[in-house]
């Protein structure tokens, strides 16, 4: 088994009004890209239906194994890829804004229901998640967190410990909150000595302008990769053994233990 995947974050106009628009942009920007074969593409937060669509989303739910699903499936398996997505869950008449991973055999190897859910839009329709899980793809073992959860530093030291060596982060991070993407999200990485992948909107949707940002980020804090504010899929190559390498060199996880207030 090969220790390198190569990954994508895809950012996608806001503004695409539909789950088929959603679709069909998806599709074009795959069938688009002529570099070398993706093992995994991630999208943003919310990204089968829209972020700021207000009670609209309660119409647009749908179970983990709905069409949007069986669509997404389908990209998968013609592009023999991986694809993480954000998307509205329902369970019952209980929502949650969640995220899932199917892989390039069309199978649901992940999910994660978003754990902090700011005030306002999400608070309003949303319930809270309850947990990590973590899942494998390739050597690597991965993790999905949802934009405000990797604003806490407790859930990236959480999964990381736990094992993670790639953490996955649809987002739909507003103009105004620039400083996420580019100082808060490497710093994560960084003190972690993980992979980071945060997929990002860009333009305007009603009424919102998104800040675009998306990148790819090494276990050491660098970019591998960064969009700025336009649509566009970019990739990088990420290699386990750069996991072990920068927590060898910092090794913040072992030496935490010896300050006197951790457990």
């Amino acid at each position: 088994m090969s220790d390198a995947l190569e990954v994508a974050v895809a950012q996608c106009p806001a503004g695409l009004d539909g789950p088929q628009a959603r679709l069909s942009w998806l599709s074009d920007i795959l069938a688009e890209h002529d570099g070398v074969p993706l093992d995994l593409v991630v999208l943003p937060e919310l990204f089968q239906c829209g972020y700021n669509i207000g009670r609209r989303v309660s119409d647009c739910a749908e179970t983990p194994d709905g069409s949007f699903a069986t669509a997404i499936a389908n990209l998968a398996q013609q592009h023999s890829t991986s694809i993480i997505y954000g998307f509205a869950e329902r369970q019952g008449d209980t929502l949650f804004n969640s995220a899932q991973c199917i892989d390039k055999n069309g199978i649901t190897i992940g999910r994660h229901r978003k754990l902090l859910l700011p005030p306002g839009f999400e608070g309003d329709h949303f319930a809270p998640g309850r947990g990590c899980e973590l899942f494998q793809l390739g050597a690597f073992t991965l993790a999905i967190l949802v934009c405000y959860d990797v604003e806490f530093p407790e859930n990236l030291r959480h999964v990381a410990l736990s094992g993670a060596d790639l953490v996955v982060v649809p987002t739909a991070l507003a103009a105004q909150w620039g400083v996420v993407s580019e100082c808060v999200v490497p710093t994560r990485a960084f003190e972690n000595g993980v992979y980071l992948c945060y997929a990002n909107y860009c333009e305007q949707e009603n009424g919102v302008d998104y800040f675009g940002g998306s990148c790819i980020i090494a276990p050491d804090g660098s970019e591998l990769a960064r969009i700025g504010p336009s649509a566009k899929l970019a990739h990088a190559q990420l290699n386990k053994s750069a996991v072990s390498m920068a927590r060898a060199r910092l090794p913040y996880h072992t030496d935490r233990l010896s300050l006197p207030w951790v457990a």
